[in-house]
């Protein structure tokens, strides 16, 4: 997939263009038929469809003291577009500058630096544009203006809920894996680096990956047991969420460690993609370190037999 960074590198694709434009948190099934819809149309015509979407999440540049939690950081969100068969990506930057750029100067841009572009499709409440401006009914007139096709994707419902990054989140901090899978078309994953720690779980027999997780969405603390994704490698093992109440120098933000069973290497700097199998139970605080390697001994073999 090849991923473009300006606006202006759309004039080295082959025209027509197709562009399906969103933030795409989630890349759930919502996203997926906007992308898909594109997609399918530009094949039609011999065209050439590109997704565009924004890095950072704008409510991370416009409201960062309100800004949830994502559920796909920009580097997961990329993976999971190529994932779909995606041959063009355009991120955009998305600082206040660009957030200040008016819905009619954004549209006429991409016009500007397309060859040509003939469509335009968005979910039916997607906003864009300084102030929030610019909507479907106004990204239409544009469009006829303009001479492309606009379209609005309706919303994608499943079992009566409408599907929404919101829901989705939600579902992930209750710990409702089955309904995010429901909503997401795939198993609720989070993507982290491994940066190092403590090496504690070494020293008590139990070396640990400690993942960043770039802001992605938790869901509730406890221990489970979990699957990973090394370069393209499965691996199973214990994953701990939490504080880690029973170390004295407890970091004061949740983090996320990961046992794998089988794995020798150093992995600093690797990103690995975790996948919750089942929730095995809550953290609590132990007496002292050798309690807590008795649990964590019961942890693995109880992650083995799941």
């Amino acid at each position: 997939m090849q991923v473009l960074r300006s606006i202006s590198e759309l004039a080295g694709l082959r025209g027509p263009i197709f562009t399906a434009i969103g933030v795409f948190d989630g890349v759930h099934l919502g996203h997926q038929a906007v992308i898909s819809t594109s997609a399918r149309h530009a094949r039609e015509v011999g065209g050439t469809p590109v997704v565009v979407t924004f890095d950072p999440h704008p409510a991370k540049v416009l409201r960062p003291q309100d800004a949830p939690h994502l559920i796909t950081a920009t580097q997961h969100k990329i993976s999971l577009i190529r994932e779909l068969g995606v041959a063009h990506l355009l991120v955009i930057n998305f600082d206040r500058a660009f957030a200040a750029t008016p819905p009619e100067e954004f549209v006429a841009q991409l016009v500007a630096q397309s060859r040509p572009l003939r469509q335009i499709c968005v979910g039916h409440e997607w906003s864009f544009g300084r102030n929030r401006a610019g909507n479907l009914a106004l990204l239409e007139k544009l469009g006829a203006a303009h001479g492309l096709e606009v379209i609005g994707i309706k919303p994608v419902a499943v079992n009566g809920t409408v599907v929404s990054s919101t829901a989705i989140r939600a579902a992930i901090e209750q710990g409702d894996f089955a309904k995010a899978r429901e909503m997401l078309g795939r198993d609720y994953t989070i993507l982290g680096t491994v940066v190092k720690g403590t090496q504690l779980g070494r020293t008590l027999g139990f070396p640990t990956a400690n993942l960043s997780a770039h802001s992605e969405q938790f869901p509730p603390n406890g221990v489970y047991a979990a699957e990973a994704k090394l370069n393209g490698r499965p691996l199973r093992g214990v994953a701990n969420l939490g504080l880690r109440p029973t170390i004295a120098s407890a970091e004061p933000e949740r983090l996320l460690d990961l046992h794998l069973f089988g794995l020798e290497q150093e992995i600093y700097g690797e990103d690995v993609e975790v996948r919750f199998l089942r929730y095995l139970r809550p953290e609590q605080k132990f007496a002292g370190l050798e309690e807590l390697a008795q649990q964590i001994a019961r942890d693995v073999q109880t992650a083995r037999d799941v």
